[in-house]
């Protein structure tokens, strides 16, 4: 054998075929009822973006899942206290099942859903859609961030809320995707602080494309987008600071002219400088300069424990496998208390 065909083999790639998104759909099914919660919930939350709605849209949840039993708890607290603060609350939880890496590690539930390398990616879809319908079942809105192209067609019937990542929210094909999508979508600033490069694909998403994508049967298709009427910005921070507040946020305005599309504040990342039990003061300021800022929600790394954990065979029960979540116990008192500070805030003005 010579030394191109040796070097071909070694090239090869290996090909396992996946279910077809209208067929994982059909097998793990949408029934009527939800479909309409779920359009409800979408409409709410345009609604608080548009500023139609007075409360704080929150996001909460795992910096990502990777335990069904785990986040079937964590969305039941969720729930329960749901009830207690929605006249100045609305809750949708945070149900990540990709996690972007900036070099190697694991990727997240849908990709590695036994946490062990074997990368059983059928096995991954199907959990994933599974577990969604039971939070959604418990009548939960979810958010996810919209990572691979090819994820998208699996869930986007599911999702009331969707997020692109600061490392993605210069890709072209995130772009045309998020103007294809039936929900909001949130575009984070760059890791660099960049406020346009989020601001450039807003512009993009809000506006009709064609592009290349894969059907429900999975096969190629030229996609025709209408544009996403919905597109936000999400403050994350930058690797040098945060830029939460109100000063930030005043010289970002003047920056741009004045004028922003819905904000969204990250807790987490750069405005918490990536430590996760200092979100709680990060949402106590963005509450009490609101009325200044116009700020329509906010996203927190929540879990059931608090901190982080390596994957490993004698893992820690609620506590995430990749960045650090606030606690449960902590999560739960920081949403009361800033639901009675709400309260007796003033109505914000209409957008």
């Amino acid at each position: 054998m010579n030394a191109l065909n040796i070097a071909l083999q070694q090239n090869q790639s290996q090909e396992i075929e996946l279910s077809l998104p209208h067929d994982l759909k059909r097998k793990y099914s949408l029934n009527h009822t939800l479909a309409i919660q779920i359009a409800e919930q979408r409409q709410t939350i345009q609604n608080i973006l548009d500023g139609h709605d007075h409360r704080l849209l929150v996001i909460a949840g795992p910096c990502s899942i990777h335990d069904e039993k785990s986040a079937l708890e964590y969305a039941e607290k969720l729930k329960q206290i749901q009830s207690k603060i929605s006249d100045q609350i609305f809750l949708v939880m945070r149900a990540y099942i990709e996690k972007p890496r900036t070099t190697v590690g694991w990727k997240g539930f849908l990709y590695d859903p036994n946490l062990d390398g074997s990368s059983n990616m059928q096995l991954g879809l199907e959990k994933s859609r599974q577990l969604y319908l039971q939070i959604i079942e418990m009548g939960l809105p979810i958010a996810s961030e919209i990572l691979s192209p090819m994820a998208t067609a699996y869930f986007d019937d599911l999702l009331a809320w969707g997020a692109i990542g600061a490392r993605t929210s210069e890709s072209q094909i995130h772009r045309e995707i998020s103007s294809h999508m039936p929900f909001s979508i949130g575009f984070k600033n760059g890791t660099d602080g960049s406020i346009q490069i989020a601001l450039d694909a807003i512009q993009s998403a809000s506006h009709e494309h064609q592009f290349l994508a894969m059907s429900q049967k999975g096969t190629p298709c030229i996609m025709q987008s209408q544009g996403n009427p919905l597109a936000h910005l999400i403050l994350r921070g930058a690797n040098h600071g945060s830029n939460y507040d109100a000063e930030s946020i005043q010289q970002i305005r003047e920056q741009h002219q004045g004028h922003l599309p819905a904000l969204v504040i990250d807790c987490s990342h750069g405005n918490s400088a990536k430590d996760p039990l200092k979100q709680p003061q990060v949402l106590q300021q963005i509450i009490a300069e609101r009325q200044m800022t116009q700020v329509r929600g906010v996203m927190l790394e929540s879990h059931l424990l608090d901190g982080q954990q390596k994957i490993s065979c004698d893992m820690t029960y609620g506590q995430s496998v990749t960045d650090g979540c606030l606690g449960w116990d902590k999560t739960e008192q920081l949403l009361l208390n800033i639901a009675e500070q709400l309260s007796v805030q003033p109505l914000l003005r209409t957008a």
